[in-house]
């Protein structure tokens, strides 16, 4: 039984792996996928397979897709999970909007691995982002997630190679860091930072933020 209880208009981290901490992205294609999921799920509607004949991945992104059950305002994929960061805006819309997600990825994935069963682990985790403190470290600690792909223990032993670190980041396409950042994509369609507090009113406060996120650990 999950403890918390999601309340409209209110934050949350939502995060989860895959079964025995498998890798759930395998290819490019498969993260292109779960982003175009992103969007397309964020719907009141439901999906239909036949939204994806016919028409490339990118395409999807101008598919009239209905009202959205949630806010979304980060996300990042990692190889074996992922992180969201949500605002509940209609009433039980994060839990619809991930069991949508989850389950239309896991059709695909299944599918095209010749498996069954599961791909993620139980219920997903949650966390309330009650404080405006932590809500704004959050933006933060979800892009640079990906820093642990190159260097794994860079927050306690610091930065190996800063410029590299940045270099990977700028190239990173699996999370919201580049909508942030600037960079105009069909991506960016997935966001919903109006609904969010306005803590980056520029791509420099952004860049500004993650650069003394990133120094604590430069060495």
């Amino acid at each position: 039984m999950r403890k918390t209880i999601f309340a409209l208009n209110e934050y949350y981290h939502c995060y989860n792996r895959g079964t025995d901490k498998r890798k759930i992205f395998l290819t490019e294609k498969d993260y292109l996928r779960f982003v175009v999921l992103l969007y397309v799920c964020n719907s009141t509607k439901p999906i239909h397979i036949s939204n994806f004949e016919a028409k490339s991945l990118i395409e999807l992104f101008d598919v009239e897709r209905g009202e959205p059950l949630v806010a979304i305002g980060a996300y990042c994929l990692m190889p074996n999970h992922f992180h969201f960061l949500l605002k509940e805006i209609r009433k039980g819309g994060i839990s619809l909007f991930i069991q949508k997600l989850t389950i239309a990825y896991t059709m695909y994935f299944n599918k095209k691995s010749h498996r069954t069963g599961s791909l993620f682990e139980g219920t997903f985790k949650v966390e309330h982002a009650d404080e405006d403190k932590y809500l704004k470290y959050l933006f933060s600690y979800i892009h640079l997630n990906p820093v642990k792909l190159i260097d794994p223990k860079w927050k306690e032993n610091g930065l190996k190679n800063y410029k590299k670190t940045r270099e990977f980041l700028d190239n990173y396409k699996y999370s919201s860091y580049l909508d942030y950042a600037g960079v105009e994509r069909p991506q960016n369609k997935i966001l919903n930072k109006n609904k969010f507090p306005e803590y980056f009113e520029t791509t420099k406060d952004f860049e500004t933020e993650i650069f003394e996120w990133l120094s604590y650990g430069k060495t």
